[in-house]
């Protein structure tokens, strides 16, 4: 009968203790908008499926193709927001404020993935054969592009004006631009990721340059082509939400390097990639940071310095990217 008792008397104070102390609290949500892009969803799948998680945040990520991103960084839709390096001087002269928290798309170990490509058997050996021709590409006001035409003029001497230059730019989605070289419709090619994977692994076409390879050459630094950014009132109001989502992104990106076979075949399930692809994309192509090194920031200070110089940008637009990272991003 007592142990009857007492048992009632524990299940009667457990209940009123888990009354007393309320339902738990619930977490803060971080939005995040990144690119959409195959290789990014590996990225991330240590978050998504919950290898990577915290107690404090959630994170909620929306990939969005490079129109929306541009749109959604004014409106400030999102805590978190995958940009252009070239997006924050360019925000600036418009009054805008962007914070670095990471480099999102830097240039990878193999260097590949950024460079001009024409049909196996045409008759172009050198980019000087290409003044008067046509070259296809992504995005002509991308980051990634300024990159080109910079390797391009600095390294290889040719003129790449889009008005008066060397060579007619055509600007058309990134998929389309293998079938632009096979029709004879383009030249030439700048092909990124998938594309120039695919290219690679076809044996139909060729490269000319491989403009990542030359930058590095030229400036000593792995070319940045996007970072994660925010806005500093959003900071200041939670500057504890953007270090979890920091440590979380960073250690998602970890988990993927880690484990890159098996998160190959998880985003390969798609059917936008190959599981051999995401390994490839990590080691040769791009690379995905979640972190700042002082290469990075040197990157920053080399585009922008070099797109002054192309005309693209004005001494007021363009700040110290070390004044514009986050003094606790992580560190490489």
């Amino acid at each position: 009968m007592m142990n009857r008792r007492w048992a009632a008397v524990a299940a009667a104070t457990a209940v009123l203790a888990a009354f007393m102390a309320g339902p738990a609290a619930a977490k803060d949500k971080v939005t995040y908008a990144y690119l959409l892009d195959p290789a990014l969803e590996g990225v991330l799948y240590g978050i998504r499926s919950g290898k990577v998680t915290s107690d404090k945040i959630e994170i909620e990520a929306k990939a969005l193709a490079i129109p929306a991103l541009i749109q959604s960084t004014p409106a400030k839709n999102f805590d978190v927001i995958m940009n252009a390096v070239m997006a924050i001087p360019l925000a600036r002269r418009r009054g805008l404020e962007l914070v670095v928290l990471s480099a999102a798309l830097r240039a990878a170990p193999g260097g590949l993935g950024a460079g001009v490509w024409v049909k196996k058997d045409s008759p172009y050996k050198a980019l000087a054969d290409l003044k008067g021709k046509t070259i296809g590409n992504y995005a002509l006001q991308s980051t990634g592009t300024t990159w080109i035409r910079i390797a391009l003029w600095k390294k290889h001497n040719v003129n790449v004006d889009y008005a008066n230059g060397d060579m007619k730019w055509v600007q058309m989605p990134a998929p389309a631009l293998l079938a632009a070289l096979d029709s004879g419709r383009v030249d030439a090619a700048t092909l990124i990721h998938a594309q120039a994977y695919k290219a690679s692994q076809s044996g139909n076409y060729r490269v000319l340059a491989e403009t990542n390879k030359d930058l590095k050459e030229i400036f000593g630094v792995d070319a940045v082509a996007a970072v994660n950014v925010t806005y500093p009132e959003k900071l200041k109001a939670h500057p504890e939400n953007f270090r979890e989502f920091n440590r979380m992104l960073h250690e998602s990106l970890l988990y993927a390097v880690k484990n890159a076979d098996a998160v190959g075949r998880e985003v390969a399930k798609s059917g936008k990639i190959s599981s051999e692809f995401f390994k490839a994309w990590l080691a040769d192509y791009s690379y995905f940071p979640a972190a700042v090194s002082e290469g990075d920031i040197k990157s920053m200070d080399v585009v922008w310095a070099n797109a002054k110089e192309m005309g693209i940008l004005k001494d007021q637009d363009i700040p110290k990217a070390k004044d514009v990272v986050w003094e606790h991003a992580i560190r490489e």
